[in-house]
């Protein structure tokens, strides 16, 4: 795997060098404090930038200590070697009085499934497409540019986002090698968006673009202690994702703070010819406007009490969490009766379906050049390279789909039609309906686990699959900490409600403040001196 590094002075460069040196002084030994990810380390970064160049190069001498030495996060699959050029002209127009937005100079790192049509790879982690350069952006791409947003690299990603195997170890791509939680060096960054959520709780940047079909946003931006927003599909295009399920699948922000999520929201939301569910949206929301302290005052939110982890210190914690959303001048109508979801098998056989009849069409459009051009190519390259792709796990999920029929079969439509069913008509809908909510809230999943080659993924159910099946918009927000671990509180509402939940997220991030930088702890399985 190619790593690109760049500092423009020899001053960055002996701050890199100083930090690696620290660490490796200290090895297993406490956490640094100089290796926290406070906002106060990245002053430049976190603000949209006086200065872009400067904050681009802080960002990289930290990536430098933190992401390829250190504590060796590996969240970051490439650098962007035009990203000077892009930061020094931003500045230029800056000075000359041209401010973009909110985003000008604004540092963000993008999931390596999302066309960039630069000299950076889109690769989905895959060895297959190591070195392949996309045709052109993304859609969301070229909004962000406009936006003045400086793209720092590619995050790495559980392979295929995840979409492989059913034994596979979340955050491990063929490329890209294993991302490790910040909070939890032994522990799992949960994906499919692993290193876009490890990059942002770090510290290395204050934002990153990740995507979701189910769970691939707010199950790794809990678990990293970030906040993770997954639109309405069709709020954000999906032109340029390399696709599992167009029923499902949308881009979406991970950022530190809920403000943050909403400025790159902003920037990424829009109608796109290309795709047609952005065309039959209604025009996006003043997302920064929704964002007051009262938000919650008068809000109406059911309490999915099924989606309850059964942990007694987690769920204890989200007990806390829901008792400030009171205080806070919510009303609480708990429990609602929200089953657990009982179309699992039926929504696994949409995504097979539809991942077997969208991956030949984007490489056909942005990878044209590709060695594979279909998923049956896909197969063959992965047994033909079974040592690096193949080492932990297989791709059965892979061979499964390349058995299925087309999108007009009848085994396709009935699945689709129980997803609708369950996750909308009588899930979300109906309690939504009948209980005049304003949104649904529930823990958004447990706390990492540990990273297991051998058995894969122990993660319970979260509570991600509702709202993505139905293609509904889905807030987490951190909720504070067991023994050491970051965990989220999830909101939920109705198809284009992302500005409502924007403003409740930030109402309640606010007040509780609960958010902790990690401290790059080794091992946590061993319990940890306070020093």
């Amino acid at each position: 795997m190619k790593r690109r590094r760049f500092f423009a002075s020899i001053g960055w460069l002996a701050a890199a060098s100083s930090a690696t040196r620290t660490w490796a002084a200290s090895a297993a030994a406490r956490p640094r404090p100089h290796l926290e990810a406070t906002p106060a380390s990245l002053p430049l970064a976190d603000t949209g930038a006086i200065d872009s160049t400067a904050a681009l190069h802080a960002a990289l001498a930290r990536i430098e200590a933190i992401d390829r030495h250190g504590p060796r996060l590996n969240s970051l699959i490439e650098l962007n070697p035009d990203a000077p050029a892009i930061a020094r002209s931003l500045d230029k127009e800056r000075v000359a009085g041209n401010e973009r937005g909110a985003l000008h100079g604004a540092l963000i790192v993008i999931k390596d499934n999302i066309a960039t049509g630069d000299r950076m790879s889109t690769s989905a982690g895959s060895l297959a497409l190591d070195g392949v350069r996309a045709a052109r952006d993304a859609h969301l791409i070229g909004r962000l540019r406009d936006a003045g947003a400086v793209i720092v690299g590619k995050a790495n990603l559980s392979e295929w986002a995840n979409i492989r195997s059913t034994r596979a170890t979340s955050g491990w791509s063929g490329r890209g090698g294993l991302t490790r939680n910040p909070y939890g060096l032994d522990r799992n960054t949960s994906g499919s968006s692993s290193g876009s959520a490890a990059a942002v709780a770090a510290g290395l940047v204050p934002m990153a673009v990740g995507t979701e079909t189910d769970g691939s946003i707010v199950s790794p931006s809990s678990i990293n202690g970030v906040v993770g927003l997954k639109p309405t599909v069709g709020r954000v295009s999906r032109d340029g994702i390399v696709p599992i399920s167009h029923t499902q699948d949308t881009a979406g922000p991970i950022a530190r703070t809920v403000r943050d999520a909403a400025r790159l929201l902003a920037a990424m939301a829009g109608s796109d010819p290309r795709d047609p569910a952005t065309l039959g949206a209604p025009p996006p929301d003043d997302y920064l406007g929704a964002l007051r302290p009262d938000a919650l005052r008068g809000a109406r939110l059911g309490v999915a009490r099924a989606f309850f982890t059964g942990h007694d210190e987690i769920d204890q914690q989200i007990e806390s969490a829901l008792a400030q959303l009171i205080v806070l001048g919510a009303e609480l109508v708990d429990p609602i009766d929200l089953p657990k979801v009982d179309y699992g098998d039926a929504e696994q056989a949409v995504l097979l379906h539809e991942f077997k009849h969208g991956l030949s069409r984007w490489l056909a459009e942005f990878a044209p050049h590709a060695p594979v051009r279909t998923l049956a190519d896909l197969i063959a390259f992965n047994e033909a390279h079974r040592e690096k792709e193949m080492p932990f796990f297989g791709q059965e999920l892979f061979v499964q789909a390349q058995a299925l029929g087309d999108l007009d079969s009848d085994a396709y439509r009935r699945a689709l039609d129980v997803c609708r069913l369950g996750a909308r008509d009588n899930g979300l809908d109906r309690v939504l309906r009948e209980h005049r909510l304003d949104a649904i809230v529930a823990p958004t999943g447990g706390t990492a686990w540990l990273t297991d080659f051998i058995n894969g993924d122990s993660a319970g159910d979260g509570f991600s699959s509702p709202a993505a099946v139905a293609g509904y918009p889905h807030l987490t927000v951190p909720s504070g900490f067991v023994r050491g671990l970051p965990i989220g509180l999830s909101f939920v509402g109705a198809p284009w409600s992302e500005a409502r939940l924007l403003g409740f997220g930030y109402a309640f991030e606010q007040a509780t403040e609960w958010r902790r930088a990690p401290r790059f702890i080794a091992s946590t399985s061993v319990p940890q001196m306070r020093t």
